[in-house]
């Protein structure tokens, strides 16, 4: 009946519909501090999200499901090409001398890996380490990790262990409230390779919105760096990376803000 209903309203009209419905979801709102923001916010480190990536995850992983972002599921593995070229492009550089050895920081349970995977299994000298919130990480360990994909609490075990020669940060950096300060810490270790994705740049300003997830993910907000991409850039290259590539995201653009990545090379 819902179907047969939907069918007589014009085309115009859903599309209308639909824009209201999302209005309220997305990036809203400007904060003058963080902590402003995060007092409208429901948080991240929520169990509901984790179980929802779980569940969505362990459905990949099982071979039941073809790719997972966000918690959500698509019927076929939505690239980050741009990702994956820098990812062929550290590879080309490093494998004959040192494998592949990716920290993937704030990479959930290992979603850019599953993405990946048919790629990265060309290769035999490949590990890939996720460093996350500890609850994240316990479940890593427990239902996702085997002898390429691990599981870290901090940088530092990580390093210490593996010697990561590639850092990626993918719609990471924006939702730290000091990004600059973690990157300080993680910079220390000389990563040759660095890979950027869906990161949030402000066209004017920089700035902190609220971003609110619909609920057909899952029922979360939380604040949102928009940065400043000169100061973004200028900080890497003071830190000795110069930027190889920059792409725009598939989050896109407004008149607002772009989402966009970088594959960064260590200068010699």
């Amino acid at each position: 009946m819902r179907n047969f209903i939907k069918s007589l309203i014009p085309p115009f009209f859903l599309n209308i519909f639909k824009k209201i419905k999302n209005y309220k979801y997305g990036w809203k709102g400007e904060y003058s501090t963080w902590q402003e923001a995060q007092n409208d916010a429901t948080g991240y480190d929520t169990d509901g999200i984790l179980q929802t990536v779980k569940r969505s995850l362990l459905k990949v992983k099982n071979g039941e499901a073809i790719y997972e972002r966000d918690g959500a599921l698509f019927d076929e593995i939505q690239y980050s090409w741009q990702l994956l070229t820098g990812l062929m492009f550290a590879s080309a550089k490093q494998l004959c001398s040192e494998g592949v050895r990716v920290l993937d920081f704030g990479g959930s349970l290992g979603s850019t890996y599953y993405q990946n995977k048919i790629f990265l299994d060309q290769f035999n000298n490949v590990s890939w380490s996720v460093v996350e919130q500890k609850h994240f990480t316990d479940v890593g360990k427990k239902y996702f990790e085997d002898d390429r994909l691990k599981f870290f609490n901090t940088v530092e075990e990580c390093i210490q262990q593996y010697h990561p020669n590639i850092l990626i940060l993918s719609s990471v950096l924006q939702y730290i409230e000091k990004p600059y300060e973690l990157l300080n810490l993680i910079l220390k270790n000389d990563f040759k390779t660095i890979l950027i994705d869906r990161t949030s740049f402000s066209k004017v300003n920089e700035k902190i919105k609220l971003q609110i997830v619909p609920p057909s993910i899952y029922e979360a907000s939380y604040p949102c760096w928009f940065f400043d991409e000169l100061k973004f850039i200028t900080y890497f290259e003071s830190n000795n990376y110069n930027v190889v590539e920059s792409f725009m995201t598939t989050e896109g653009e407004s008149n607002e803000y772009i989402f966009k990545g970088f594959i960064m090379q260590r200068n010699a």
